[in-house]
């Protein structure tokens, strides 16, 4: 790592690392780091790139950027695993907040 520094760092989903860890694995072998993480976005990615990008920008109309992506990320089912999600975050959204993004997610669900 000598030599090397972060430029820019910028949250992504995990169906967007999926398809950049593609291109890289179609250019030539991936490390065995990079398949552990291929292996990884293969098992837990719920929707594709274009969707959950969708997805993140009609939630970014209610909620924060990185809270609309770990929601893409996750899909949350109920209120209980929305609320979760947002359990370390300050301040509090109301039911009717939580139920509209609810329904969004809702609309992308496979």
């Amino acid at each position: 790592m000598i030599g090397k520094k972060v430029i820019e760092t910028e949250p992504i989903t995990i169906a967007k690392a999926k398809d950049m860890l593609d291109e890289i694995s179609d250019s030539y072998e991936p490390t065995y780091e990079q398949n552990l993480a291929i292996e990884h976005v293969n098992k837990f990615s719920k929707l594709d790139a274009d969707k959950s990008l969708e997805l993140v920008k009609e939630l970014e109309e209610l909620i924060k950027q990185t809270q609309a992506i770990k929601i893409a990320d996750l899909m949350p089912v109920d209120l209980a695993d929305l609320r979760l999600i947002f359990a370390k975050e300050r301040g509090s959204h109301k039911k009717e907040e939580l139920e509209q993004i609810l329904e969004i997610v809702n609309k992308y669900r496979e």
